[in-house]
């Protein structure tokens, strides 16, 4: 028999459309970040796993049905790692959310959802609102365009480990994703890692 832990609270499970924004722009900006692609994006991660002339090609020959998805979420998984690094040298690394960091149970939901699109066989700008086509050439302006909320800005904090964002946490999951994803701007040389400070 099962004992729960009073004191940790069970999660609940996020509304598919939740997990589907929320991995709508972990995708985008995993793309956007690849550098070893030619020409490449962001180069916050050395990786080029989407391209055609590059790791997307591998994909497709390897996996013919599911190779954009496969691309995707193994340049997704390339900046968790990245997020993961930053994250570590922080006092309390799990007492903050990133736009790759949820916490053990929200993850999870991500990963099952990412799963169930890709064994969909349906493609991701069909399953997902992408804030940018993912198969057109990067460009940085575009992207700038889509990370702006209109008629607002989000405030952030500048601290060694990232930015911080300043203010109270949103309920909704979806505007969490939103604002995690406005803070990287203004673009950097090196991922800035926006987060939130959450009880742990």
């Amino acid at each position: 028999m099962i004992k729960l832990d009073p004191a940790k609270p069970i999660q609940r499970l996020l509304p598919a459309s939740a997990r589907d924004t929320i991995l709508a722009w972990q995708l985008t900006i995993a793309w956007a970040g690849e550098g070893l692609c030619e020409p490449r994006r962001l180069n916050w991660w050395r990786t080029d796993l989407v391209d055609d002339n590059g790791g997307g090609d591998l994909f497709r020959r390897l996996l013919p049905k599911t190779h954009l998805w496969a691309g995707l979420e193994a340049v997704r998984q390339a900046a968790i790692q990245q997020d993961q690094q930053i994250r570590s040298g922080m006092a309390q690394p799990d007492g903050v959310q990133t736009l790759f960091f949820w916490g053990f149970d929200i993850d999870e939901q991500l990963s099952d959802r990412l799963r169930e699109h890709k064994y969909s066989s349906t493609p991701p700008d069909h399953c997902l609102d992408l804030p940018l086509a993912l198969d057109q050439p990067f460009c940085p302006t575009a992207l700038e365009t889509a990370l702006q909320i209109p008629g607002r800005t989000v405030q952030v904090k500048v601290v060694p480990d990232g930015r911080e964002l300043l203010g109270e946490v949103p309920q909704s999951p979806e505007l969490r994703a939103r604002n995690l994803a406005a803070a990287l701007l203004p673009l950097s040389p090196h991922y800035p890692m926006p987060f939130y400070r959450q009880e742990v």
